[in-house]
């Protein structure tokens, strides 16, 4: 299946699409002549495209080891012991994917920073704007700040599905600050998943050797297309063992795009859940081997639901590509346009069938389902969004289930010095269920002496008490 055509100008990302790409034969060598081959060319035409990231945070440290020691802060005062903040620099890679200056990197390379600045292989260094922080994939796009009217080099995104374990392939960074480093391996494994706590684990693993650095740094193949941006590495002592782990470029390539255009990242959503198929799940089902993503929920008027789905159901396949586990779905899903019908393969009751599925994205909420409060009370300076189905799959709550996630904070705020955080799930104010966000202005916005909270927290919930 080709992939959706880049709407930038870069003459290079046209010339990216996988519709133009040939299909290459793979052969191994057949000779001494044919094994003192060079990977070179390939370096020298990749290379200008990866580039150093600096960046440089403030963080607050104590200015003494003994902040915390109640002896020397009586003797001392508290003042003494008060955090500084200091400047800290991290260094990693990234990749140029618009020649007007569009670079991807990992979002951890960035997170947090105050100013940003690439060097490209030449010595030539741009300062940059964060233009995208995708928590859900690590991965961040950064734009030059002022280009000059630089044409920059960018490089060609390849179909990283249909790289094969044994695939040659190239990894290209700044390991360590040494400088622009290029080493070679092989596609050790796909699909991996378990790498990194984030909501696309499909990793592709090889055994170039990735260090500290490297991080959003290029995976590229022998046709010098880039198919990975390289993440993690397994390590036990900080250096390459040779389990090294990048996302695969089907899934970058929708975040670039993104950045050039400077749109921002929709995505699809099934609104079912799901569990992998364990052997005793598929010797239930029939199956000659455990593989495929078991519904568990729908949920109501979802999209799983108009197409049919039902608990029980297992999908085996989407488009002709395998799905082993949950992970897999959601990465093969992720990956296709709005508005396209994928198809989808379904085991249902010991029979298979595909089943067209239209790939769409969680509907936007309506004005009735948010709310700030704004009058004189605790909760002033907070803003909320009510619970719906595709919302309460992502805070990982029941699709019935009822409240507010609040979406933000004004500094300063009574709100903020509550302790209220972006992403807390009330669910009750002072016994009262919250089943919208009017119940929750209405009663966020009364004076009251005492306020009992219950939210939940990153997966924790937990009740609270605040002087109003």
């Amino acid at each position: 299946m080709a992939l959706a055509p880049w709407s930038g100008a870069s003459p290079t990302l046209a010339e990216a699409s996988v519709a133009n790409t040939p299909q290459v034969q793979r052969a191994i060598p057949q000779s001494d002549a044919q094994i003192s081959l060079s990977f070179a060319p390939i370096v020298q035409a990749v290379s200008p495209s990866v580039v150093n990231v600096y960046a440089t945070r403030i963080e607050q440290r104590a200015a003494s080891p003994f902040a915390d020691d109640p002896f020397f802060s009586r003797f001392f005062g508290d003042q003494y012991f008060q955090s500084r903040p200091r400047e800290s620099r991290s260094l990693g890679s990234g990749v140029i994917v618009d020649a007007a200056g569009v670079i991807l990197t990992n979002r951890h390379v960035i997170e947090g920073a105050t100013d940003v600045r690439i060097a490209l292989s030449d010595g030539r260094e741009f300062n940059v704007d964060i233009a995208i922080e995708d928590e859900q994939t690590d991965l961040a796009v950064l734009r030059v700040r002022d280009a000059g009217g630089v044409s920059f080099p960018a490089i060609g995104f390849a179909d990283s599905d249909a790289l094969l374990v044994g695939d040659l392939v190239l990894a290209i960074g700044n390991p360590f600050g040494v400088g622009q480093t290029v080493t070679s391996g092989i596609v050790s494994a796909l699909a991996r998943t378990g790498v990194e706590a984030t909501d696309y684990e499909f990793f592709i693993q090889t055994d170039a050797a990735i260090n500290p650095g490297n991080s959003g740094g290029a995976l590229v193949d022998m046709q010098g297309r880039l198919v990975g941006i390289n993440t993690a590495i397994y390590s036990q002592t900080g250096g390459s063992v040779g389990i090294g782990f990048a996302i695969p470029a089907n899934m970058a390539r929708l975040v670039a795009e993104a950045g050039v255009t400077g749109g921002e990242i929709v995505r699809p959503w099934f609104g079912a859940k799901m569990q992998a198929v364990t052997a005793d799940i598929a010797a239930s089902l029939g199956m000659a081997a455990p593989h495929g993503a078991m519904i568990t929920e729908v949920a109501p008027g979802g999209p799983a639901e108009r197409a049919g789905f039902v608990s029980g159901d297992v999908i085996l396949s989407v488009d002709g590509l395998r799905v082993d586990d949950p992970s897999a779905f959601n990465f093969r899903l992720a990956t296709r346009p709005l508005g396209d019908r994928a198809q989808l393969e379904r085991l249902r009751a010991g029979s298979t069938e595909t089943v067209p599925f239209l790939v769409e994205a969680a509907p936007e909420p309506a004005e009735t389902a948010l709310a700030t409060i704004s009058a004189n009370s605790r909760f002033s300076g907070v803003s909320v969004r009510q619970l719906d189905p595709a919302l309460a799959e992502q805070q990982g709550l029941p699709y019935d289930a009822t409240g507010v996630l609040i979406t933000a904070i004004e500094p300063g705020s009574p709100a903020e010095a509550m302790g209220l955080r972006i992403n807390d799930v009330i669910l009750a104010l002072n016994d009262i269920e919250l089943v919208d966000a009017a119940t929750f202005a209405q009663i966020a916005s009364q004076r009251v002496r005492t306020w009992q909270i219950i939210l939940q927290r990153e997966g924790r919930v937990s009740r609270a008490i605040v002087s109003g």
